[in-house]
């Protein structure tokens, strides 16, 4: 089944560059699961057949938006370890998740939204 993919078109010297929201939702995962204090993301029931019928990151634990003009919004659903600080871990994945946007892909996020869906005990 063809499903059209979204992208990121930077205009480079010699032609463009395209980042996909793949590329995105790895780089996000990565940065979140080095936050101390966090889990991990929080998926949903479903997940899985989601990824067969085509709803990319739907359940996924994240949500990535490309903008008709190229701009990025990212949700995070996120479980926190018990004992943590909820405001310091959330403000901490937001800070992680620019900073590895931005690094890696030269591309500054218009904003990431952090849900804390659950508390942990580890």
């Amino acid at each position: 089944m063809a499903e059209n993919k979204q992208y990121i078109t930077q205009t480079q010297e010699n032609g463009t560059v395209q980042i996909s929201e793949d590329v995105i939702a790895t780089i996000v995962c990565n940065a979140v699961s080095e936050v101390e204090g966090i889990v991990g993301l929080s998926t949903k029931p479903g997940a899985d057949i989601a990824d067969m019928i085509g709803k990319k990151n739907w359940g996924k634990g994240m949500k990535v938006v490309i903008g008709q003009d190229d701009s990025l919004a990212i949700d995070c659903n996120v479980n926190i370890g018990y004992g943590q600080s909820v405001v310091v871990v959330a403000k901490a994945v937001q800070e992680a998740v620019f900073n590895a946007i931005e690094s890696t892909t030269g591309i500054k996020a218009a904003s990431v939204n952090v849900n804390v869906c659950g508390i942990i005990r580890q």
